[in-house]
């Protein structure tokens, strides 16, 4: 089964990384991406924008309308995902637990609802 764990921070906790603090940060990603493929378990991953390049798509009352943001007001962000394989949620726990972003913000699991 497919598991994807979300990634969230809280970006005013953090100010704008020094290039060797984003060279570091791309190390440690770097290499929980190589033992998930290692172990044969990576599906996909990437990082987002930050929220104030994003824009919120609804359509109440039948009508599109396009509003610049986030939809919901938190401080803490979306800012990235993997996509793993793996047999059940206890199998993807472990993962994630071993995921960065546990260090400084949160990662959310939810398993796929798509079959295959």
């Amino acid at each position: 089964m497919k598991y994807t764990f979300l990634l969230y921070s809280d970006p005013s906790t953090m100010g704008e990384p020094t290039p060797e603090e984003m060279e570091q940060e791309l190390a440690v990603f770097g290499a929980y991406i190589g033992m998930l493929r290692d172990a044969g378990v990576f599906v996909d991953t990437d990082w987002l924008q930050p929220t104030q390049n994003a824009v919120t798509v609804s359509a109440m009352d039948g009508e599109a309308v396009v509003h610049d943001g986030p939809f919901s007001e938190t401080q803490e962000q979306l800012g990235g995902y993997f996509v793993i394989e793996a047999p059940d949620l206890g199998v993807a726990v472990e993962w994630a637990k071993q995921c960065p972003t546990v260090h400084y913000g949160k990662v959310e699991v939810r398993g796929s609802a798509m079959p295959g």
